[in-house]
């Protein structure tokens, strides 16, 4: 008979497996990145700028899922390494957006080959891979509908 007390048994819990496993693949990360000189933070923020820029930090910090003290450091050590810039929006001073600097934008080749080097050095076969992306992609948008409630 399974009683309340054996669901607080770590093997049992959802979240500890997320967070091992996000540890360890932010792990495999820093040898694609090291070299490239950028953390793995770094890198996720460079992948949305690579999208959306120039955008508000606001939307940098959504999309991230960073609170804005988190990612405030994070965008001036990329500003210092040459890769964006911050600039004041002319109509609300409140607003700060991000532009990438040719640097920031030759960054997004060199790092092309990181998402396949990635799975390669994890082992782990690609198909399951996007079926388990599209169940954690579902399973965030769930869980981020309950939390904005």
């Amino acid at each position: 008979m399974t009683t309340k007390t054996d669901y607080l048994q770590l093997d049992k819990q959802l979240c500890f497996p997320l967070y091992a496993a996000s540890r360890l693949l932010t792990r495999l990360y820093q040898p694609l990145l090291e070299p490239l000189g950028l953390t793995y933070p770094q890198y996720i923020v460079l992948m949305i700028l690579w999208e959306d820029a120039p955008c508000s930090v606001s939307h940098i910090g959504g999309r991230a899922q960073l609170a804005t003290n988190t990612l405030t450091p994070l965008l001036k050590r990329l500003e210092l390494l040459g890769i964006l810039e911050r600039q004041r929006a002319d109509q609300d001073e409140r607003v700060v957006n991000v532009v990438l600097t040719a640097k920031g934008k030759a960054l997004r080749n060199k790092c092309a080959c990181i998402p396949e080097q990635l799975f390669k050095r994890a082992g782990y076969p690609l198909q399951e891979g996007i079926l388990l992306k599209k169940q954690l992609d579902d399973f965030l948008a769930h869980l981020q509908s309950v939390v904005d409630q």
